[in-house]
Formats: structure tokens, sequence, C-alpha cells
């Protein structure tokens, strides 16, 4: 008889439910992950609320477990053995491309998931690819050949590694991507997970000054950012954020933006442009996929020097690096590490995250064996 295991299902728009699974049979080139953590960010919040593309599937894209079964020749290729802690990318790359061979796999055409309905991303696809385990908010999770996994170093916890995905984004946009190191001014837009981990990324490479905007709903979150590396909050909701920015920098604006909102939009964007220096500066900047700016200030851009880059997703270094960043201990985590909820909170916990639930919510764990 097989072994059962529970999992998570998101079975429609915000709509959960525990289902019970048979424990797949693990071949010599794949291994199974015994989770303990899934890390719930804001897009889960956007994406849980979306219509299914097909049939169910199980969320949680930020995933940290421990080894239970790893095949023989995964083992060799790998070099992971059972009851290794260990970070799980949620790309499952091709291993081939160009891309894959700089350890870019977010921008991998197998990792394509939105465009592509074959493409396998964790947290992101049908159960009715076999063996279904394709999310973190399960018992296990299953890892083909193909999976990108990343070593905990010792002494960090798996909740403290299950902050592996914020810190690396925050890593890549503000130090690979926008360039920041010492002597910077950074201005980071969004008291979010991001953005707390923007700060740290930045205070920790050498900025000068560190810059964190919100509006008045992100109070905690901006006392948060004063103990994770800003110098400097602004809520702009009660401020008039350019004329605070430009008070701080003497004049001269920001060299680095980072927009790490979820829904300022083209507010932040316009702040942004305003805020750099006057030639030169850098944004990095996120957004929904169907955001729209008809009337976008290129002129202005183009004026200014500046470079507009995507945040999009991390490298294969970033990773490696948060890991060693959040080890360090040189920053306050449990301030981040808010809430924690069983399988059967799954709803409750994405929901918190979005600002519906739990009130306080930063970054939330779900524990599936809690």
């Amino acid at each position: 008889m097989a072994e059962k295991m529970l999992a998570a299902l998101k079975t429609g728009p915000a709509t959960t439910e525990v289902r019970e699974f048979d424990l797949p049979e693990i071949p010599p080139d794949a291994a199974l992950l015994r989770m303990e953590v899934a890390g719930v960010c804001g897009t889960d919040v956007s994406q849980y609320k979306l219509p299914l593309r097909g049939a169910p599937l199980i969320m949680g894209h930020e995933n940290v477990g421990y080894l239970a079964r790893v095949g023989r020749l995964f083992e060799r290729h790998k070099g992971f053995r059972e009851g290794d802690l260990v970070f799980l990318e949620h790309y499952l790359p091709c291993g081939h491309c160009e891309w894959d061979h700089r350890g870019e796999y977010r921008h991998c055409a197998a990792t394509e998931w939105f465009y592509d309905p074959k493409a396998i991303r964790y947290g992101y696809t049908s159960i009715e690819i076999a063996p279904s385990l394709w999310g973190g908010f399960s018992h296990y999770v299953y890892l083909p050949l193909n999976a990108v996994l990343h070593r905990v170093p010792p002494g960090l916890s798996p909740e403290e590694a299950g902050i592996a995905t914020p810190m690396s984004n925050g890593i890549q946009w503000t130090l690979m991507d926008g360039g920041v190191g010492y002597a910077s001014t950074v201005l980071i837009q969004g008291p979010g997970q991001q953005g707390l981990c923007c700060a740290m990324a930045a205070r920790q490479a050498g900025a000068d000054r560190v810059i964190v905007t919100g509006t008045s709903k992100d109070a905690r979150r901006l006392q948060v950012a004063k103990q994770m590396g800003a110098d400097e909050v602004i809520d702009v909701e009660k401020e008039n954020a350019l004329d605070r920015i430009m008070a701080i920098t003497g004049g001269r604006g920001v060299d680095v933006v980072v927009d790490c909102t979820s829904g300022a939009g083209k507010a932040a964007v316009l702040l942004g442009i305003e805020a750099t220096k006057r030639r030169g500066g850098t944004m990095v900047i996120q957004g929904e996929g169907n955001a729209t700016f008809p009337d976008f200030p290129i002129g202005r851009l183009t004026r200014k020097g500046m470079t507009l880059k995507s945040a999009r997703g991390h490298s294969y270094r970033a990773v490696e690096l948060a890991l060693y960043h959040l080890a360090a201990r040189r920053f306050p985590l449990e301030l981040m590490t808010t809430h924690r909820f069983g399988l059967s909170e799954v709803d409750h916990a994405i929901k918190s995250v979005g600002g519906e639930g739990a009130p306080g919510a930063i970054h939330v764990s779900v524990m599936p064996w809690k």
C-alpha cells in the first residue's frame, strides 16, 4: 500500500483545500524533499486570486527542507545526500542554454510558466503533471535532476533560511542590477519583504544613505526598516516624499532607486525618476505584468541619462550570497519572521501577507508539519 501525505491545493480563485496524495516512487535520478518551511510572499497574494489555468495546483515557491530520499544518480550528479538541509529555487531550468550556464535560470525559456503551459516551476504547476508535488504547501516536494538546490549554512534555521528568496531578490536588484556600493545613496520604495531585504543589502554593501518609503498602513514595517539598514523612512501619505528626499541628499538626489511597491504603480515610477540625481541614476523596477503607463515620461528619463532596469527574480549567485548574509546574523531577522501557519491555514497565511488576515505580517511561514 502506497504511503500517504498531505498537501494544500489551490482549487479556485482564493480557495484552498487540503488533500491526500500517494507518496511517489523516487527513481535514481530524482529526490524527495521533506518540507520544513514554505515562505509566503506578495506574488502568492496576487497569484492566489487568479483563476486556475487548468487543474488545481500546490502553491509555495520559497521552499526549505531536508532531503528525505535521494536517488543514486541524483546524489552523484548534485552532491547532496539524504538528511541535508537545502533551499530549493523555484526554477526548473533546461540545463543547457546560455542563461543556465551563467546561473541566470530566471531567463531560461524552460522556466517561463507564464507563457509556456508545459513549463514547470515550483508553486505554479498543475497537479496534472506527474507526480503532482510541485509546490511547498505540502509535506513533500518532488525533485527531478534539474532542480536547483543550495545547502543551508550551519546554524541557520529552516525558518530563517526561508527568507532566502526575498533576500536573494534584495541582493540581485540592489547590488547586482542597481550597482549599489560604497557611498551610494539609495531610495527603496515599499517596506515589504523585498524592500526590507533591499535595505539590508544596501547597508551591507556600504551605502551612505538608505531611504525607505511607505504608506501610513506600513507604520510598523517602516519601524522595522530602521532596524534593517534604513537611515531615513518616509510616509508618503504624510510628507512630500520628493521634498524630503532632496532635503536628505542636500538637493542632489539618489544614485539608485529600487521600486518594491505592489500597488503604487505610476506614482512610484514618477517619484523614482524625479528622486534620482541629475545625471546617471539607475532605477530598478518591478510591477504587475499587465500594468500600463501610456504617458510614460521617456523624455525626462533620457534627459537625466537614467538607466531603467526590470526587477525580475534572482541569479544562482544571489541566492548563495543571500544565505551567507542571513547566516552572518548582522540584522534582527526575527523582526521579519512574524507568523507561522500549518497546512490547514494556508488560506489565512496568504491573506495575512496581503493585509487581510493576521495583523502585522511581514514574512509568513507555512510549516506543513505544524
